[in-house]
């Protein structure tokens, strides 16, 4: 077939073995095979076939040869009068592929993905396989600490934390926290989970949550009521 024409990305492209183009961006990496199955017409010379709207058994295939970002492309609006500007910019991800062959028949693609790549995939595989572990002996170690003795008379309020109301109370039971025992396990991670789910802006190591849930389970009063006495 001397040429084809494809659809992606919303857009039509009349290709020929050998070309280069760029087209929206495709996720795949580069030495990789694309095929195009959006084939609306191919043609050898003067013998085309339309398709309707596609070309029955049609396909394209193509190297993947990069994909970055193109130049920056400037968008300034101004109102006259009005003292409105605005500046931005936009830098569009594209593809760029090389065509290798236009399939029909139901064909398919001669050249395929090089080895390396699927080598690559199944390291990535394993990986992530093996990694989820070491995440139980976490978990029961965060449980002992829990079921360390707590002072008589410890009441598991999280409202006694300075601050805590029955509002902020209901948010934190929405992300599963509802004892005082959780609070003082907080490690820096759950500490940075918590605080940009409510927005905190760093309350909690401010207001040295950890450190007052474990004076309450110690039996100590609430910080709050410790001031007044103070006063």
């Amino acid at each position: 077939m001397n040429f084809a024409v494809i659809k992606t990305g919303g857009k039509q492209y009349k290709v020929a073995a050998n070309d280069v183009l760029k087209i929206e961006k495709l996720e795949a990496e580069a030495g990789d095979i694309v095929t195009f199955d959006q084939v609306l017409m191919v043609g050898t010379g003067a013998d085309v076939t339309v398709g309707a709207p596609l070309v029955e058994g049609a396909l394209v295939a193509a190297e993947l040869v990069e994909t970055k970002k193109q130049r920056t492309v400037i968008i300034f609006k101004k109102n006259r009068r009005h003292n409105y500007r605005r500046r931005n910019g936009h830098r569009q991800l594209l593809t760029t592929v090389r065509i290798t062959e236009i399939l029909t028949g139901g064909a398919q693609p001669s050249k395929t993905a090089p080895a390396r790549k699927a080598a690559a995939k199944a390291e990535t595989t394993d990986t992530v396989t093996a990694a989820p572990a070491e995440k139980p002996a976490k978990k029961t170690e965060t449980k002992a600490k829990a079921d360390a003795p707590a002072a008589e008379g410890f009441k598991d309020d999280v409202k006694l934390i300075g601050g805590v109301g029955p509002a902020l109370e209901k948010k934190l039971a929405g992300l599963g926290i509802t004892s005082l025992r959780q609070i003082a396990e907080f490690d820096a991670d759950e500490i940075a989970r918590v605080d940009a789910e409510l927005n905190f802006k760093g309350r909690i190591e401010r207001e040295e949550w950890v450190a007052q849930a474990k004076d309450l389970i110690a039996g100590k009063p609430p910080r709050a009521k410790a001031d007044q006495d103070k006063k």
